[in-house]
């Protein structure tokens, strides 16, 4: 149960969905958001078309004040308009800018963020993807008070989640950021109240989950385990996904699974069919089967209509 807490005059730094829930929250808590600070709207889709920001869009949809300023460091407009509203605090999840040092400093209850892991592991911008990716069986969030450092700052408070065997890094955003609304409203609370102190972070146990690169996505079946693929796989969703090489066209994995049952002996690389089902043999002689593909230039299919229209020579290999 969140605190109960006098209504604080709030800015709301955020650009994702992910950020959606805390700024709904927050509203619902009965705090005044004075300002929306969300990142300028970009170009999405094959069509390049011009979409608001999820943030944005709730801010609107509330009849909240928004800015989106392409750079904050040396704007002067910006700060002026913030040092304007003087602010009780400033709520920063998932804005995609470094906070700085002037903002840091303004609000009486400083900078406060929202952050999907539990600190000091996985400092960065991919802390859900790479949880998952590393076949973590737990994560959480955590509320810290921002300073210069990339998510060094000083822990408010922290929740735990499991990370299911299965669960994709898509699923994972969304329980992160369900669970995370209360907690930074629960937090402001009790920084309100005077009754939350800031805990140093051991940085002796810090990690670092880097940007995804498209590299991530590819399958290196030499030099990983069946299960180091499928929680990459599943870490790595939406984007970079999974994807190896057939016969010199890009294959796109969509859908996989451990294949335990299989205890045969080859190569990483190689590929067995077997009653219209898919295998690839991975390092440490494990198999993964390959469920859904996408041959380069065809559509996405399941593995047997796949093989039907793609016979594969023998001693075709993948990657």
């Amino acid at each position: 149960m969140a605190r109960e807490a006098a209504s604080l005059k709030l800015v709301f730094c955020g650009t994702p969905q992910f950020a959606v829930p805390t700024l709904e929250a927050l509203i619902a808590a009965g705090h005044r958001i004075e300002l929306v600070v969300s990142q300028p709207d970009r170009p999405a889709g094959r069509a390049a078309e011009i979409h608001a920001t999820p943030v944005k869009q709730a801010a609107m949809a509330a009849g909240i004040p928004v800015t989106q300023p392409e750079k904050i460091r040396s704007n002067a407009e910006f700060r002026t308009q913030l040092e304007a509203i003087r602010p009780d605090a400033i709520v920063v999840v998932a804005y995609g800018r470094i906070i700085p040092p002037w903002m840091l400093s303004l609000p009486r209850l400083g900078c406060i963020n929202l952050h999907a892991s539990l600190l000091p592991k996985y400092r960065g911008a991919a802390p859900i993807q790479w949880a998952v990716a590393n076949g973590d069986a737990f994560t959480g969030n955590t509320t810290m008070l921002l300073e210069e450092g990339l998510d060094t700052g000083p822990i408010l408070m922290q929740q735990t989640h499991e990370i299911g065997l299965d669960t994709t890094a898509v699923e994972l955003f969304e329980t992160l950021a369900r669970a995370g609304a209360p907690l930074v409203v629960e937090t402001l609370a009790g920084l309100a109240a005077g009754t939350i102190t800031p805990q140093p972070q051991n940085h002796e146990f810090a990690t670092f989950a880097p940007l995804l690169d498209r590299e991530d996505g590819r399958m290196d079946f030499g030099a990983r385990a069946a299960h180091e693929l499928y929680n990459r796989w599943r870490g790595f969703q939406p984007w970079p996904g999974a994807f190896t090489a057939l016969n010199g066209k890009k294959l796109i994995v969509h859908r996989m699974a451990v294949a335990p049952e299989l205890e045969l002996v080859a190569k990483p690389g190689a590929i067995r069919v077997d009653s219209g089902r898919l295998y690839a043999a991975c390092a440490d002689d494990t198999w993964l089967e390959l469920i859904e593909v996408q041959l380069e230039g065809k559509k996405r299919m399941a593995a047997a209509e796949f093989l039907r229209g793609n016979p594969l020579a023998a001693g075709a290999r993948l990657g």
